[in-house]
Formats: C-alpha cells, structure tokens, sequence
C-alpha cells in the first residue's frame, strides 16, 4: 500500500481538527508560563480526541483490533509561549498515511496566534509484541476520508 500525502486545497478548514486547552496553574513553571513539557501533553490529548471524533478510541483499538499508536517520531518548535488561565486551541491536520504511519502537523493557537507547531509521526503496532502492524482497514478509509 502506497503513502497517501493529503494536501487540502479547497476548504482547508475543513481537514482541520481542533481540540480546546485551557491553562492551569499546575501546566505552568514558577512565573505563569507554561512548562514545556505540558505540550507534549496538550497535543496527546488533541490527537485522542482527533481518533474518538473519527469513531475510534484508543481502548476500542486495543480491545477490537489489537493495536495502537505509538509516536515514532515528534518535533517542535515553540513560537511564543502561553500562560496560566489562557485558553488555547490544539489543532491536528492530516499530513500523510500509509499502510503503518500516519504523520500529523499539530499546532497549539492562542486566538488565531500559533504558539507552537509540531509534527508528529505516528506507527501503529501490534500490543501484544510492540510490533510494526497495518493500519486496520476500517480506520484507514475513516481517516483518509
């Protein structure tokens, strides 16, 4: 099965999945900032809920198919930082899929304003060995759309 690289040109918005952050007191350093290890956190989150809106859980795909999504791969760039109390917004975009991978291009926006991107390569496995496993077919076709 050959790579599928996704790119929208009518409507991106609309291959667009966001998912709502709001800062709290123990995301943040000692000045109100928001630690940076709290985004590896905010942007999990968004890629779950992302999977759940698809119709999928992550316990769903361990119970029913066997596997799960481990990150491979992941890098980021912070642009501006956030702080406590703000609410935020943690995007995820399809950026390619192939029979094992899916790789996504996350953001974290402060109204409109991006404070930190990421790109996030993910590898489905097998639970029971940690093993590289297909993409169940079912899924695929729901997030390939």
């Amino acid at each position: 099965m050959s790579r599928i690289a996704v790119k929208p040109t009518l409507q991106p918005e609309l291959f667009v999945y966001s998912f709502p952050v709001r800062v709290y007191f123990e995301n943040t350093d000692a000045g109100g900032v928001v630690y940076h290890g709290e985004y590896f956190k905010f942007l999990e989150r968004a890629r779950t809920e992302w999977l759940r809106a698809k119709g999928y859980d992550q316990h769903e795909l361990a119970q029913r198919h066997g596997v799960v999504f481990v990150v491979r791969s992941i890098s980021l760039e912070f642009l501006r930082p956030a702080r406590i109390d703000e609410e935020l917004g943690a995007t995820v975009t399809l950026a390619a899929i192939d029979a094992a991978t899916i790789e996504v291009v996350q953001r974290i926006e402060r109204g409109g304003e991006c404070l930190l991107t990421a790109e996030v390569k993910l590898a489905c496995v097998k639970i029971a060995a940690f093993q590289p496993a297909r993409i169940p077919r079912e899924l695929r076709d729901v997030i390939v759309g």
